[in-house]
C-alpha cells in the first residue's frame, strides 16, 4: 500500500487488503488498493461517488461463500494513491477497473457496481467482453442532477465545489454534519448510515490531495452521462437495480431499459440511492441465485 498517514478504521471480517502497482510508462497511474474475500468465481465490487471499498461492508459477507470478492478503491479514492494531475473522468476511472481485471488476470467475472460504479461496470463489460460474465448495475449515475438532488444542502455544496476560484477551498471543508446530511439524502432508511462509516469517509477526505480528487470527480460527472452511449455494446447479461427513491427519474430508468432491452430489472421498494447500505440483501440474493 502507498505510504499514507491514515489506514482504514473499519475492518470487514474475512477480508484482506492488497495493492496493484502502477504500470511502467504510465506516469498518471497510482497504486490501487482492493479488498479480497471469499472463494469461488471472481466478483468485482465498484463503489459510488465519494466512497470506497468499505461501502460494501454489509454486502461482502453475504456473498463471500459463493464468490471470490474483489472490492476496489477507484483511482484516487479510498486508499488508492492520489496522483497529482490525474484525470477522474469516466475513461480514467474505467482504466483503473480494467487494471484490476487484467493485472490479476480475472476471467468469468461478475461486475457489480453502484452509482458511478454501475456505469463503470457496464463500460468495462463493453471493453472486456472476454473477461466479463455478467453485470449487476445498481442505481446507475448517468443522469443530470445526481447527488445534488439529495437536498438543498447538497445543491449548495456541490455548486460551491464546482465554482471557479473558491471551489478548491470548499472541497477541502467537509463538516461531519454536512456529509451525513448529504448521504442520508440518498437513503430511504436514514438509520442505514452508520456513524463509523461517516468517520471513515471523513478520514479519507483528510488525506493530502483528496479535495482535488473530490472536485475532479464532481467536474467529471458529465462523462458518466456520456458513457451511456457504450451500454448497447455490452454483450454480457445485465441486471438493472433501482431504489424506488433513487435520485434518477422514471424517464432515466426507462431510457436505460431501452438501451439494454434484454436486461433484468428490479426496483427495491422504499430504498434510495445507496442500496449497499440499506438493502444489501437484495443484491446478495440476485448474485447468489446465479452463482
Amino acid at each position: 500500500m502507498p505510504s499514507q498517514e491514515s489506514r482504514p478504521t473499519i475492518h470487514i471480517a474475512g477480508t484482506t487488503s492488497h495493492i496493484i502497482a502502477p504500470r511502467a510508462a504510465h506516469s498518471r497511474e497510482g497504486t490501487l488498493r482492493y479488498l479480497k474475500a471469499g472463494s469461488g468465481a471472481p466478483l468485482v465490487l465498484l463503489h459510488t461517488v465519494r466512497t470506497q471499498a468499505e461501502h460494501f461492508r454489509l454486502l461482502i459477507p453475504l456473498i463471500a461463500d459463493q464468490y471470490t470478492v474483489y472490492a476496489l478503491d477507484l483511482p484516487g479514492m479510498g486508499y488508492s494513491e492520489i496522483v497529482p494531475g490525474a484525470s477522474y473522468d469516466e475513461p480514467a476511472m474505467r482504466t483503473g477497473v480494467e487494471r484490476l481485471l487484467t493485472e490479476l488476470d480475472l476471467h468469468d467475472v461478475t461486475l457489480v457496481g453502484e452509482s458511478m460504479g454501475a456505469v463503470l461496470a457496464l463500460t468495462t463489460a463493453a471493453d472486456l467482453p472476454e473477461r466479463v460474465r455478467r453485470v449487476v448495475a445498481v442505481n446507475t449515475y448517468d443522469f443530470r442532477g445526481g447527488i445534488a438532488s439529495s437536498s438543498f444542502l447538497a445543491r449548495v455544496v456541490i455548486s460551491g465545489i464546482l465554482a471557479p476560484g473558491v471551489g478548491p477551498v470548499i472541497a477541502g471543508v467537509e463538516p461531519k454534519s454536512a456529509l451525513s446530511k448529504i448521504l442520508q439524502g440518498g437513503l430511504g432508511d436514514k438509520s442505514a448510515l452508520r456513524e463509523d462509516y461517516v468517520d471513515e469517509l471523513l478520514q479519507v477526505g483528510g488525506r493530502p490531495g483528496y479535495p482535488t480528487v473530490a472536485r475532479g470527480v464532481y467536474q467529471a460527472l458529465p462523462s458518466l452521462i456520456a458513457a451511456r452511449s457504450r451500454y448497447p455494446e455490452v454483450k454480457a447479461p445485465v441486471h438493472l437495480v433501482y431504489g424506488e427513491k433513487d435520485w434518477s427519474r422514471s424517464s432515466d430508468r426507462e431510457a436505460n431499459k431501452q438501451l439494454l432491452p434484454a436486461a433484468g430489472f428490479t426496483q427495491v421498494p422504499k430504498a434510495g440511492h445507496f442500496i449497499a447500505l440499506e438493502r444489501p440483501d437484495v443484491v446478495a440474493d440476485l448474485l447468489n441465485a446465479v452463482a
